[in-house]
């Protein structure tokens, strides 16, 4: 009966360890269950670490793509966004969240992954220098990676992030 209840832990925690997107062979690409939060959630996320964000039509409707909304954002990518301000101590605008308008898929903006934020010499300088270079992406971008898995697409006007997760945070 021991053995058996042993056993029985042991599976369970190793299930724990190797299940994708959880354990410790989990990959940054594996599809994770994401925390969301609302868009006063994270709009203090932002403040209180610095970062700012703007939108075309001053606006912050999820439906209307010429707004910038961070509602159904990823905590994870929230926190992104505070460690890449903390790291770089560059002004961080961002530009783009999960409001309609941007490509679909499962890593998108709409699905609380990624972010846009505008160009800036210090945040340029920073992810270049700090980031692997990985290649061009499909639309012609050139792509750089953090430590943590996190792309960076250099999208001419702004750079287009998508965070698997926090960066670190």
């Amino acid at each position: 009966m021991r053995i058996r209840s042993a056993a029985s832990a042991l599976a369970l925690v190793l299930s724990a360890l190797f299940a994708p997107g959880f354990g410790v062979l989990g990959s940054a690409t594996d599809a994770q269950a994401a925390t969301k939060i609302s868009h006063a959630t994270a709009t203090s996320m932002f403040r209180d670490v610095g970062i700012t964000w703007s939108s075309s039509g001053g606006c912050s409707d999820r439906n209307n793509p010429t707004c910038t909304s961070f509602e159904q954002l990823n905590l994870a990518t929230a926190q992104g966004a505070q460690t890449l301000k903390r790291a770089t101590g560059c002004a961080l605008n961002i530009t783009g969240g999960t409001e309609t308008g941007h490509a679909s898929g499962t890593y998108s903006h709409w699905n609380g992954y990624k972010l846009d934020y505008g160009k800036n010499t210090c945040v340029t300088s920073y992810i270049k220098n700090t980031f692997t270079y990985i290649g061009l992406r499909g639309d012609g971008a050139p792509q750089y990676k953090s430590g943590s898995g996190n792309i960076y697409a250099d999208e001419g006007s702004h750079w287009d992030v998508l965070y698997y997760n926090c960066g670190g945070c």
